[in-house]
């Protein structure tokens, strides 16, 4: 109770977990019970981590009324209480995750496969450093269409290309201001902000840790973070992987090493078998990478970003300092190297990403495979293993595939693909416009 002794002002608590969609789904408190909710938890119903897009139940799911909707046990995560920046009245934030009430995980919460996936390298002496990189549009969105935003500074609408333009980024400086003093306050570790390819679009990059749980709690606090703070500046702020069809998309990227127990990366080229450990986990990368392509594109819309040529990779291929690749081996100093996934769009759930990621590379490093040679040049000219380009087939590709069982357990596979089969089903009904608006404010 450290935290709430130290902020006497905070008037209430929100619980929240995360569902598969990465939807925050959660209770309001009043402060005088949170030492029920740090010691006892909260109580949820299963189903609420297996709800669509809309926030409905999946039909016919064994979760809800063939089991009478029974509850799990909600208990804090290592996180403990945060300030909710966004909001007017003083508030704390919980985050929690489910259990059973016998104490074991619950297989529907995106949050314990990550735990999973961190427990495997765990048992082999391993810790993976993760960093993500999250790319977002500010919008105006009052009208019947989006619309580029406003400078706040000169009032106009700029509608060209903005790459690391110094001018958008002062623009937007009350914004961004805010948005650094309100991560430092939730410990989110916000380094580089640049403007990118889009008109009112922005890249932050939070910083490498050794610590993958930390790192998508981080991302997933972000995207709530970006969102919230976007509202007291008038404008919304999206995460959709293409919310104009005209403009760049949004993408995440996440790059990511491994280190030993002593602490040596074990892709650094300079030690013992280091290139082929850095080969294995990206043959185990690009054999998942169809089967997870449902984890990286999780949405109608998403299908949107993969455009040949527009920074978004369409094929399953790597390649050393080469954008155009799914798999980018930076350059840098040995002691450094990593890879960096460039798949995933900005609508992911941060949870199931990395444990996407880093489950595919250890089944690599498990299978001991030599991937194929690196490509040189432009990945969207040359004849590669493609990635699923409908939703429909990463649906399929995801139930399918074996490398995703030996990541997910049968429960969560079972939820993910019912949730999106039923997305698939009624998202037929809307139009393009209700689509948009939709995924606009959701992911």
């Amino acid at each position: 109770m450290n935290w709430l002794d130290e902020h006497p002002e905070i008037k209430s608590i929100r619980t929240v977990a995360a569902d598969l969609n990465g939807q925050p789904r959660g209770k309001r408190i009043a402060r005088r019970y949170a030492e029920k909710a740090l010691t006892e938890g909260t109580r949820f119903p299963f189903s609420v981590l297996n709800l669509d897009i809309w926030g409905e139940d999946i039909e016919d799911s064994p979760l809800v009324f063939r089991a009478g909707d029974p509850d799990g046990v909600l208990m804090p995560t290592e996180r403990g209480f945060l300030p909710v920046p966004w909001l007017t009245s003083p508030t704390a934030l919980l985050p929690i995750w489910m259990f059973h009430e016998d104490g074991r995980p619950y297989d529907g919460d995106p949050r314990q496969a990550l735990a999973r996936v961190v427990e495997r390298y765990t048992a082999l002496g391993l810790t993976p450093v993760v960093a993500t990189e999250l790319e977002f549009y500010l919008i105006d969105d009052r009208g019947h269409e989006p619309r580029v935003p406003p400078s706040p500074r000169s009032g106009k609408r700029r509608h060209q290309a903005e790459i690391l333009a110094l001018r958008q980024l002062d623009a937007w400086d009350g914004f961004f201001t805010r948005l650094y003093e309100a991560c430092e306050a939730m410990d989110i570790p916000a380094d580089t902000t640049i403007s990118e390819a889009g008109p009112g679009q922005f890249e932050v990059n939070l910083m490498h840790q050794p610590d993958a749980m930390k790192a998508a709690d981080d991302a997933w606090l972000f995207k709530l973070l970006v969102k919230g703070l976007a509202r007291e500046h008038g404008v919304a702020a999206s995460f959709m992987a293409k919310p104009y069809e005209d403009y760049a998309g949004n993408g995440l990227h996440t790059h990511f090493s491994v280190i030993d127990s002593d602490g040596t990366n074990i892709f650094d080229e300079r030690q013992n078998g280091g290139a082929d450990l850095l080969g294995h986990a990206i043959s185990g990368c690009l054999s998942a990478m169809p089967g997870s392509t449902l984890v990286f594109a999780p949405h109608a819309s998403s299908y949107d970003r993969f455009v040949p040529g527009a920074h978004a990779p369409t094929a399953a291929a790597w390649a050393h300092e080469n954008r155009t690749a799914a798999l980018r081996v930076p350059s840098g100093g040995p002691a450094a190297r990593r890879i960096e996934h460039r798949v995933a769009g900005g609508d992911i759930n941060p949870y199931l990403l990395i444990a996407a990621i880093l489950g595919a590379a250890l089944n690599g490093l498990e299978d001991h495979e030599a991937p194929p040679p690196p490509i040189t040049g432009n990945a969207y000219a040359q004849n590669l293993p493609q990635l699923p380009q409908t939703w429909d087939a990463a649906i399929a590709a995801f139930a399918e595939a074996p490398e995703i069982r030996r990541i997910f357990t049968p429960g969560l596979i079972d939820n993910m693909l019912a949730t999106k089969r039923q997305e698939l089903h009624y998202m037929g009904e809307l139009s393009d416009t209700e689509r948009r608006d939709l995924y606009l404010d959701t992911v």
